[in-house]
């Protein structure tokens, strides 16, 4: 062994093999034992049980309806894939009003101008149709979005002509591109 500079010999904290048994059983046995212990603690937990009985449920604050409704709730779709006929006849404004904007412009809820009301449509008839189908089509304050609803842009656009028009506006109803009136007529000749 070598000297140190105080003359002293360089020892370990372990000088006996008892003393290297103990510290290899706490450095490598008592962790093991100690996650398998947080393992058990974690998997342990009070958990409903997946019996029906009636008590079992009412023991653990859960009953058997909302017991359903909690499953429903995890279960449900995200989202879903909705098939439309591409060719069907686009609908006039006055249809997609009653459909999809009476609720709020035939009542005035939320501030919405109510159909007919000159005075309320005046200013926002100002700011020119193109404006009024995007405030339709993306919402603005407290009208939500429009776009990719029900109908398609074109029929908001209808609706939006619509209600201007019965506010004192001049705007002409938006009509089905011609390339898309079109592919009806060629396949109905087919």
């Amino acid at each position: 062994m070598s000297e140190h500079a105080d003359g002293g010999a360089h020892t370990g904290p372990i000088k006996n093999p008892s003393q290297l048994l103990v510290a290899t059983l706490f450095s490598f046995v008592v962790p093991i034992f100690v996650i398998i212990g947080l393992v058990y603690f974690v998997v342990s937990a009070v958990k409903p049980s997946g019996s029906n009985d009636a008590s079992a449920m009412a023991l653990g604050g859960m009953t058997e309806q909302s017991l359903a409704q909690g499953v429903a709730a995890r279960l449900q779709k995200v989202g879903s894939v909705e098939i439309r006929d591409a060719n069907r006849p686009l609908a006039n404004g006055e249809t997609v009003f009653k459909a999809q904007c009476a609720a709020c412009h035939g009542t005035g809820v939320a501030g919405a101008p109510k159909l007919g009301d000159a005075a309320a449509w005046g200013p926002r008839l100002g700011q020119g149709f193109q404006t009024l189908v995007e405030h339709a089509l993306k919402g603005k304050g407290a009208m939500a979005p429009q776009g990719g609803g029900d109908f398609a842009d074109l029929e908001i656009a209808r609706a939006v002509a619509y209600l201007g028009n019965a506010g004192g506006g001049k705007f002409e109803e938006p009509a089905q591109p011609a390339a898309a009136a079109e592919a009806p007529a060629e396949a109905a000749s087919k």
